[in-house]
Parts: C-alpha cells; structure tokens; sequence
C-alpha cells in the first residue's frame, strides 16, 4: 500500500494566505476560482476539492458522499486524516456541494480499475479522464459500499498524503534544511529544535507544484485507519439537532401529499377536487401526468383532502397484470431461451453437455424471489421553491449532482440554475438515488408559485417506489458417482448489476450461467446488494441442496471446493468455528451456513434457528467479514448488523405482490420489518487480511437468506426456495439430528 500507482493528480496553491485546500483534481493546476464559492468563508481561500486548513490549524474534510447512517463520511474523514498526519480532535467534515466542480472523479475509478496498476507516467491522464467522465455523468453517487474502497482510497488517502508532503517542502525551504531532517506529526512539523503547526506553511505549500505520486503509510503507520473513532455525525442526532431531509423549513412553505396513478404507466384521466378544496386549509389542488397532489397548511391536511379526491385513472393494458401471471411468464421465456438458444452467457466454462450425459445423477432445482420494497423509516420527502426562473431543492439524496441536472431536466431549467441542498437520509438503500419526489415537489412548487414541502405517506411510499426485481432462477447439477458436482448450470432471468452476482467461487469445471430477458411493468431500482441479494440466496442454496444430496456436511463441502481461494477458507472456517457448527443442537432447532462474495469483500455468515410451533426464530447470526481491512471496525461491525437486519426482514417477510397491475401491501401491517424484539444476537468478527479493500454497507445481506432457509431446513426438514419464508407452513414434524 506505500506506493501510489493509481491515484489522482493533486493541485494545490494559497489564495489570500488564510486557507490551504488540497484535493485530487484532473490535472495540475489551480481550481480555486470554481470552487471556493461553494466552500470557503470567513476568510478562507480554497485551492481544490478535499481537504482545507485554516489559519488555525483546523482541518476540514470535504466528503464527496452523502450520509444515510453508515458512517462513509466519518470513515472517510480518517483516511485522509491520517494520511495527512493530524490527530483526530482537529478534524471536521463538510460536504461536498451538489456542483459539478465537485463530481467525483475517484469514485468512478475504484469501481472501473480497482487495482489495475498504472505506469506512473499516465496517472495524470488516467484520472483526468475519469474526473471528465464523472463531470458528464454528473456523478456523486453514494451506493455500491464505494465509498471507503474508491472515494477513500483513490481520493481521500492520496489527497491527504499529498498535502503533508507539500506542507513539509514549504517548511524545508523556510528553515533551509533537507526535507528528509523533518517530521510531521499531529498537525505539526518539527527539525528536532522547532515545532511549527501546518497553518505555518500554507502560503508557501500552496506555491509548490503538488507531487503526484505521495508516498502512502503502510498498515503499520496508521494512526486513525484501523481505529474506532466517534462518528462525527452521532452528536448532533442524538441531541435532536441533526437535520434530515423531512426537517427542511423555508419561510412562507405550505406542504404537499400526493397519488400517484396506482398502475404504473397510468395517467391522469379526470379529477373531481371539489371536495378536497373545501378542506379548511386547502390551497391548491394541482394536476401532474401521472398524480395528483393537495397543497394545503400542513401534512395532516393535505392527507384529509387527498382521501377527497375523485380520481379517475387511464386504463393501460398492464391492468391485468398479477404476481402469477409474472412468474408464468418468466417461466416461458427461460424455456424459450434455452430452446431456441438465445440465453445471454455470463460464462461457459469446460463442456456442460458431455458433463450432464455422462452423470450418475442429475440434480435439477428452481428458485424465486419476488419484488421487495425499501421500506425506509423516513418516507419520501423533497423541499422545493421555484421562483424567477431559478429551483431550490432540499433533501436526502444519495446522488445530489445527479438530482440536480435531472430536476433541471425535468422542469427545462439550466443546471446552473437548480439548486440542491443534501441532508442526512433516514435510510436510503438505493431508493434515495432517484430524484422522483424531488422532481414533483419542483413542478408544485412550479404551479403554485410558493415554497412546498412534499411528503408521501408510507402507503405512497410502498406502493411507488423502484424495486428490487422479481427474479426466476433455475438450477442444473451433474454429480459423479462420489457425489461431486462435475457441472453447474443456471439460468435466470433479468441481468442487472454487479455482473459477477450470479458467478460462483466453487471448482466445478462444467460451468453455464446465463441470463435471459423478460421484462415487466413493474419499475427497477437497485436494492441493497443489488442483484447478489437475489443470487446469494440462489447460488448458496443450491450448494447446500447438492451437499445434502451428496451425503456431506455443508460447511465441509463448501470448503472441499474451495482450495483454490484459501481467503475464502479462512472466512468461512472463521464463521464455522466462532457459531460453534459441529455442535449438535435441540430438536426443531438448526444451523445454516452460506458464503458471499461482494463489492469486494468476503462474508460467510451461520444462523442458528429454532421452529416451534411453525414458527422460526432467529436465535443467533455469526459473521465473520473480510474486507481487506476495517478503516473503523466498530462502524464495520455496525454494516454487518444492519445488512443482516435488513436481509433478515426480506427473507422472512418482504413481498411485493401485484394484482390488477398494482402493488398490493401499503404500510408496515402488509410489509413488516423485523422489530427489536425479534432480533436475533448478531456476533460479528473481522478478518484484516490486506487485500484489496473492500466494502461494508452492501456485503452484509447477501448471505443471510440462504443461511436463514438452510438452517430451517436442518431444523425441519422443509426446503425453502420461494421466498419469503412467512408463506410457508413450518408446523411439520422435526428432523431428527445429531448434525446441522
């Protein structure tokens, strides 16, 4: 890790002598005058993107991600603290503004090279090319767990590692000593008779040409990476003081709720608003394409009078539509596809066909998911004033550069003219990357010609959103005569991101994984882990499927075919070890076990359940996660936590069913979460095993569904391939057992 092989040119320079900001920027040069208007005041002068300090010797961190409870902003403010050398006390965070001066270029790097090396002579051009795609794309996204393994360590580590860099030449001119006779440390640099605080050095720092190559400390030298530090953002939300999306006030506001058309593609046929006018309270009843919103003096209001409204809805053909019907169809088109040779290889390794003629048994399984919503705590809410030809937003976003040329699009403003102010999120997951609220609360704002808070309520909430898809997955196995599986074959359908989701780390030489088409009405959106939530379950309940038809214990079994990957040993060796799973355990009870690999990281988690009655609880989850290394373990262990929660909910209870082409479950009577007093004991242990560093938000949630149903089924008997698990009927005699 101490030699920079992809990062960022860092420009850097001193305006006024008050401030030096140092950032990762598309090339060498100086950037003050696009972005110092965005985050300088008091005095302060800014040079480029990441990082600033005062005349104080405080350190402001510009953080290119937003917050939504998982702690990026915190995390990535120590990398670059540490590279940088200072203690943890003189460092806050900002930030980054919804401009696109501050689209982040790193992000987009970590995800497309990862670990690609880099001659040192083309870094420049490399990452200027990736901050000019991030500026085209508008791209400031906060998903995918790339926070900490692209913006961290492509941005915020260089950046800061740069900066002391600059700060110790400016000191070694000054002083007239060899750069190589001073040290930096805790915001200071000494010769061995004199300690001077950085802030001593910004003027001349900011004149050297940046080093676009800064030496990075190895593992050994951190002092804040690798450390549980208090998350900066915890104060002020347990003090009330923290502002979330739904808390934005501006002077003169009214508030909004809406309906939207129930089937989606449907508009608005007719209105009759007579009656929700007469509302005490009611000041405008405004039309959209698709939806129809009460404007009024406050929520409770506006949600009276939209019961009022008589609406009539277009009818579209997807009307007829229902979960059966879905299903059916994904059916036939997988059957079509591999018939008439139109499946969309992901890969096709050995020979599969001469593997299956040739096998002693053939072991042949079919696998669904259905439509989930995000179910967030804090429902959809956007803030907007549109006033004299310019927008205003404020919300929660996971993509705030994005929303604001997609809200100017929108609404035929210039981006330069939209304005987004981002607060924290009470939950995201993927949902707060689309900009649908923010963009009817423009257009109300539009018509009515005043400052609106739009609020949906839960019921909109769920029966509007952008899902994770409902999937059909099906599975073909040749095993020998020993029970090894000589071939792999699956089919699906629907490809969507990551690529590698549905790809398996197992040495089984015949190997065909593809996907096929079929598409529905039904709006996509990524969903937490996007498609390995789906595929986890798929791939490791099927593994556990040919363990029990081959006689082996599960846990065994995985690790016979993984001698070429001994890190995915190691954690799953971890995870068996710590849940105890050779244990013989109680009747009705059972250990499941299931391995993931995702946004590059490794977790294998064990479940440990007890049936009683038809009813499962969820006693106990062991995870054990690899993550190359924890920047913050505790903010780790937390990810893990709540990826397992929230997985857990899905697997046990999330369905999104639809019939007459609409959502069926409105709020949490018909989609229920798993609540505090269901939780299960979840033990996290973490492995450092300097690898690529990976993830931690996504990973956490992949694993826990296949371990939930293999656990049931070493409990019960019942084999669970069609989730969620509150459908079936668990009230069966137990399996005797003296095993998992």
């Amino acid at each position: 890790m101490g030699k920079w092989t992809r990062r960022g040119f860092i420009t850097a320079g001193v305006v006024g002598g008050t401030a030096l900001v140092i950032g990762v920027g598309i090339r060498p040069g100086n950037r003050n005058s696009k972005l110092e208007q965005y985050v300088t005041s008091d005095g302060e002068h800014l040079v480029n993107a990441w990082v600033k300090i005062d005349a104080q010797n405080q350190v402001t961190v510009i953080v290119p991600h937003s917050e939504m409870g998982q702690g990026a902003q915190t995390a990535l403010t120590q990398m670059l603290a540490d590279e940088l050398d200072v203690d943890w006390e003189m460092v806050s965070f900002i930030e980054a503004p919804a401009e696109d001066a501050y689209a982040n270029g790193p992000v987009g790097k970590g995800f497309v090279l990862g670990d690609t090396k880099i001659p040192k002579a083309l870094v420049g051009t490399v990452d200027g090319l990736f901050q000019t795609v991030a500026n085209s794309m508008h791209l400031q996204i906060t998903g995918g767990s790339a926070s900490v393994r692209a913006t961290g360590v492509y941005g915020m580590r260089v950046a800061g590692a740069a900066a002391k860099e600059m700060l110790l030449a400016a000191a070694a001119k000054q002083w007239g000593v060899p750069v190589a006779s001073l040290t930096a440390k805790s915001g200071m640099i000494s010769d061995g008779s004199r300690n001077e605080p950085y802030a001593t050095f910004v003027v001349a720092a900011g004149e050297l040409q940046p080093p676009y190559t800064p030496k990075l400390k190895t593992a050994d030298e951190f002092t804040i990476m690798g450390k549980s530090k208090p998350r900066l953002d915890i104060p002020s939300k347990v003090d009330g003081t923290a502002m979330f999306g739904i808390d934005a006030k501006v002077d003169g506001m009214v508030y909004a709720t809406i309906a939207a058309a129930p089937v989606f593609g449907a508009t608005v046929k007719s209105v009759d608003d007579s009656k929700a006018r007469a509302v005490k309270g009611v000041v405008d009843v405004v039309k959209l394409d698709d939806a129809v919103a009460v404007v009024a003096n406050s929520y409770w209001t506006a949600k009276k009078a939209l019961a009022e409204l008589d609406i009539e809805w277009q009818n579209v053909s997807q009307d007829v539509v229902d979960s059966k019907g879905i299903f059916e169809q994904f059916q036939n088109d997988i059957e079509s596809a591999v018939a008439n040779g139109d499946v969309k290889a992901d890969i096709n390794a050995g020979d599969s066909d001469a593997a299956f003629a040739s096998a002693t048994r053939v072991v042949e399984r079919q696998y669904k998911v259905p439509y989930l919503a995000h179910a967030c705590m804090e429902p959809m809410n956007a803030l907007a004033l549109v006033d004299e030809g310019s927008c205003e937003i404020w919300t929660g976003s996971q993509n705030p550069l994005g929303f604001k040329h997609q809200i100017a699009e929108a609404i035929g403003f210039e981006a330069d003219n939209v304005k987004v102010n981002n607060f924290f999120m009470g939950g995201g997951f993927g949902r707060r990357s689309r900009p649908d609220a923010a963009i009817q609360a423009a257009k109300i704002s539009m018509q009515i010609g005043m400052p609106v808070k739009l609020i949906w309520s839960r019921e909109e909430d769920t029966q509007h959103d952008f899902y994770r898809p409902a999937v059909l997955s099906k599975f073909r196995a040749a095993l020998d005569e020993a029970g090894n599986p000589v071939a792999w074959e699956n089919h699906y359908v629907d490809k969507h991101e990551p690529a590698e989701a549905p790809l398996i780390p197992y040495a089984i030489n015949n190997q065909s994984i593809g996907s096929v088409d079929s598409p529905t009405h039904i709006p996509f959106g990524a969903w937490r882990s996007v498609d390995h939530s789906q595929h986890g379950f798929f791939t490791e309940s099927f593994m556990d499927e040919l363990a029990i038809e081959a006689g082996a214990d599960p846990y065994q079994f995985r690790m016979d075919r993984l001698k070429a990957h001994p890190r995915h040993q190691k954690v799953l060796a971890l995870a068996a070890e710590k849940a105890n799973w050779s244990t013989p355990l109680g009747k009705g009870q059972g250990r499941g076990i299931a391995l993931q690999e995702s946004f590059g990281s490794l977790v294998a988690e064990v479940v440990e359940v007890t049936v009683t009655k038809g009813e499962v609880s969820v006693d106990k989850v062991t995870v054990v996660v690899d993550a190359g290394f924890a920047v913050s373990p505790d903010g780790v262990k937390a990810q893990m936590e709540s990826g397992v929660l929230y997985g857990l909910t899905a697997a046990l209870h999330g369905e999104v069913s639809i019939e007459n082409g609409r959502v069926v479950q409105a709020n949490f009577d018909t989609y229920p979460m798993v609540r505090m007093d269901t939780a299960p004991q979840i033990d996290t242990h973490i492995i450092n095993s300097m690898e690529s560093w990976g993830g931690a938000g996504e990973p956490g949630t992949p694993g826990i569904a296949p371990a939930l149903t293999n656990a049931i089924y070493a409990a019960t008997g019942t084999r669970i391939r069609d989730l969620p698990v509150s459908q079936y009927d668990l009230d069966v005699d137990f399996v005797e057992s003296d095993s998992v």
